[in-house]
Parts: structure tokens; sequence; C-alpha cells
């Protein structure tokens, strides 16, 4: 396989450290993005200072085009071209849909769809250029089970369903593919900020009774952004344990 370059956004975060080290692991060259949280940004770049691969993180907010388009910008000029794209950065403010501001509906929406969007646009002229181009978009399976409490992130990640599913017809004739995979309970990231107890009942309510092991999404990654992989585009994968 030819060395692939990736543009990873939410690099930071839990299941961004796993993505992270994964491909690195595998060879992959990595532009990580990240918003505020320098720390775990180095923190996940010193684990994998031993591996031959090239990394650089980039701070920018992917809720504002201009920094988006400073970002993409960057990366190229940095890698000289971006194959991979996934769409990885995600937050969850969590109330009832009678208790949720509508402040915080947009700031959910702003990151987990919009961020995508963004990223995916500018993104995109950069990968027809070179006639190859894959993208991931991480979704949840919260849109598809319905959760209370969960309005603003249940319909952010369903979004991404429909920008997955328009990008793929858009662009396959340039040879870039789009797919979503779509995520049950992962022992990293969000799962966290759920109390112990509640955490306690998902885990029983998952076939498998366990939560997934994140190393399997970095093999999931592997295998959408393979060069022999044009086939599959507009699809979700739907990684959950049994759940749905």
């Amino acid at each position: 396989m030819t060395t692939k370059n990736v543009l990873l956004t939410g690099a930071s975060g839990g299941l961004g450290k796993y993505i992270t080290a994964g491909l690195a692991e595998a060879g992959y060259n990595l532009a990580l993005q990240y918003n505020s949280n320098t720390e775990s940004i180095t923190e996940n770049i010193k684990g994998i200072s031993n591996l031959k691969v090239k990394v650089k993180a980039y701070k920018a907010d992917i809720t504002k085009e201009e920094e988006v388009a400073e970002l993409v910008h960057n990366a190229k000029e940095d890698f000289g071209t971006i194959d991979l794209l996934i769409n990885n950065a995600g937050i969850s403010i969590n109330a009832m849909s009678w208790k949720l501001s509508a402040e915080d509906w947009n700031k959910v929406i702003s990151v987990n769809l919009t961020g995508p969007f963004l990223c995916t646009k500018h993104v995109l002229p950069v990968m027809k250029e070179s006639k190859f181009g894959r993208i991931i978009y991480i979704s949840s399976v919260v849109p598809q089970i319905g959760v209370p409490g969960t309005a603003a992130y249940s319909a952010s990640k369903a979004g991404l369903g429909g920008l997955c599913k328009t990008v793929s017809k858009e662009v396959i004739k340039n040879n870039i593919t789009a797919n979503m995979i779509s995520l049950g309970y992962f022992d990293a990231g969000l799962l966290y900020q759920i109390p112990e107890e509640i955490r306690g009942q998902i885990k029983e309510s998952i076939p498998v009774k366990q939560f997934g092991n994140p190393l399997e999404i970095v093999e999931c990654i592997k295998y959408i952004s393979n060069e022999e992989s044009k086939y599959l585009t507009g699809q979700t994968i739907n990684l959950n344990g049994g759940l749905f």
C-alpha cells in the first residue's frame, strides 16, 4: 500500500487517541486537528514518536470556515496530498428536548454536522486534484435506536448520513468515496461522560455484553481507505455489538 496522508479531526479526544495510534502503527502519515486540548494532542503525538511516520498537529475550530480553509491549506502544504479525511470530532450536550437550550442545540450541530461539511468542502478540491480520496464520517448508533436526552447529538449524527450519501454520489467519478461508520458504545471517548450506573445498563443491553475495542474502528478505517475499496461508497457500516 502506498503511504496515505490522513487528516483526522478530533484527534485530541478519546477515540482520536486510538485512531491516531492505530493508523500510525499501520504506517499512515497524520495531520491531526484539535481545537483546544493542547496537552492531550501532545501526549497522543508523544505516544507514536517512535514510529516512522510524519505527524503534525493543527489547532483549528472546525465550526469556522476560515479556520478550516487554513487547516486544509496548511495540511496540503506540509503533506502534499490529503488522501483520507476522517470526520471524528464530536461533542454531546445532553438534556430532554423540552429543556435543551437553542444555544446548546446550535453548538452540537455546529461541531458534529457543520464541521464535517466544512472539512469535506475544503478537502474535496485537494482530493479531486490527485484523483483519489476517501472520506469517512464517524456517526453513532444513537440516532438509529433513539436515546432520551440526546436530541441535538442524535440529530447531528443522523444528518451525517444525508451528507455522506450526497457527497458519495457527487464525487465517485473522481475516484473519491464517502462512507460512514456508525459506532455503538466503545471503551473510550464520550462513553465516560455517562454515569457509571448507566454505563452498566448500556453494557447489559448490548448483545455481546461488552463495550467495543477502539482498534476495531481502526481496522474498519484501514479497509475503507484501501485503494481497492472503490466499490464501497455511500454506505453506513455498523459497529455496535449487535445493538442495532
